[in-house]
């Protein structure tokens, strides 16, 4: 009678015996790690030694599970694994992967025209991949020289935590064509530094490709509580680029209906160009926007137009224009375009159609330092005049949006005074561990 019990037991351990397999830890140094990485599975941590890489990290076809990511990790204190680029190859190359997550690596260009991270353009597609606590250092040689790119069709990623310092470009996400879209990605706690070229750009996209496009919601992108500064480096004239800019979404069908929440950021200097430049739809909110050199917003079209746009709850100080919004006619399209609930310290502080209870100013240039960041909103409101409450109508607008009444992870927001409010905590994590993150030249 326990026959049935036990063939059952059986067949049961049988058919999962795959999912029996015990995930291993590699530990691997510079002699030996390439050959340990094609003998990852899913739920296996590669546990690279400190000391010098040589021969890049070429993850092709490695695959995870959404809950057995393959990991490949350097030692997350003291001496680092650091990773020396070499000629003709991008250091950390990514073809055909899924569930991997990359952390704790210096990534050391040696001013070579070769990426740091690039998700190769023959790939595929590269979808949820984590790059954690990263530092790109080397990467300057020109302009087209990138810390973090992709040129694959790119779903789910996470850039975390990671330091970028004088690239060429910082992180670029797209093809320059409209083709390899990325989307659905998480961009936060990242100091992109010095960039040549854009601290940040999202590409525009023509379409997704049709195994992606069945059955999808409207995604979001969220580039959070990163650092974006530019310095003397910049290029200039027609190579002059903006801290950040993002391009439009597919115009119609899967992804058409997407948006990016941009918050919690803070844009510092830009001696060329703006320090941020938008088209599609875009939620702005709660950032910080400092150019003593010139102008700060731009929402203008570029591959397409601007379309819903939502801007309240930044501080902007600039020498130039504050917030332009270069196509007004756009809402007469059915769109909407709100500047509302903004602090903007400007020579010309606002050009737009759909705006209202934004406290303006002229440009109050002592302010312009870095070290006034924690306090640029409660200062420049002292200097305002006459200002009131926001009226709560925009505040039930504001509530549709994550952490839109927070300052940092807990505490909360005075949620009718203008402007943003960045946590103190966070912009000492830009100046601390031995000045880690330099200051502005």
């Amino acid at each position: 009678m326990h026959a049935p019990s036990v063939i059952s037991f059986l067949s049961i351990l049988l058919a999962g015996q795959v999912n029996l397999a015990v995930a291993g830890d590699y530990p691997a140094g510079p002699e030996d790690y390439r050959s340990v990485i094609t003998r990852l599975e899913p739920g296996d941590r590669l546990l690279l030694k400190p000391g010098d890489y040589h021969n890049g990290l070429p993850l092709h076809g490695i695959q995870g599970r959404a809950n057995r990511p393959i990991v490949v990790e350097g030692p997350a204190t003291g001496e680092r694994a650091r990773f020396l680029a070499r000629p003709g190859a991008n250091t950390v190359s990514l073809v055909n992967v899924q569930h991997i997550v990359i952390r704790n690596l210096e990534l050391d260009g040696r001013n070579l025209p070769v990426d740091a991270v690039k998700a190769e353009g023959h790939a595929q597609f590269a979808h949820h991949v984590t790059l954690e606590n990263l530092h790109i250092t080397g990467h300057g040689n020109n302009q087209l020289t990138v810390g973090i790119s992709t040129k694959c069709p790119a779903r789910g990623w996470i850039i975390r935590g990671n330091v970028i310092e004088g690239a060429g470009t910082g992180i670029y996400l797209g093809d320059s064509d409209g083709s390899d879209p990325f989307w659905e990605g998480l961009i936060e706690n990242n100091w992109v530094l010095d960039s040549v070229g854009y601290n940040l750009q999202i590409k525009h996209q023509k379409g997704r490709p049709a195994e992606n496009a069945e059955g999808l919601m409207p995604a979001v992108t969220m580039i959070r509580n990163n650092f974006f500064r530019k310095a003397a480096n910049s290029s200039t004239e027609k190579r002059a680029r903006p801290n950040v800019l993002l391009g439009h979404w597919p115009l119609q069908g899967a992804g058409s209906d997407d948006r990016y929440l941009v918050y919690g950021n803070v844009f510092l200097n830009n001696p060329t160009e703006a320090l941020f430049q938008a088209e599609g739809r875009v939620v702005l909110y709660n950032n910080m926007f400092i150019n003593p050199f010139g102008d700060a917003i731009n929402i203008q079209p570029h591959n397409d137009i601007p379309r819903d746009m939502e801007v309240f709850y930044n501080t902007v100080l600039a020498s130039g224009t504050g917030i332009r919004v270069s196509e007004p006619s756009m809402a007469d399209e059915g769109f909407t375009q709100r500047i509302t609930g903004n602090i903007i310290s400007a020579t010309n502080p606002l050009q737009a159609r759909n705006a209202e209870e934004n406290l303006l100013m002229t440009y109050q240039h002592d302010l312009a330092g870095p070290e006034r960041i924690h306090d640029l909103s409660t200062s420049l409101i002292k200097r305002g005049r006459n200002q009131k409450d926001l009226p709560g109508r925009l505040i039930q607008i504001y509530r549709a949006y994550p952490e839109w009444d927070r300052i940092g992870a807990e505490k909360r927001r005075n949620v009718s005074t203008p402007g943003a409010m960045i946590s103190r905590e966070m912009i000492d994590r830009f100046f601390r561990e031995n000045e880690k993150i330099p200051r502005t030249r």
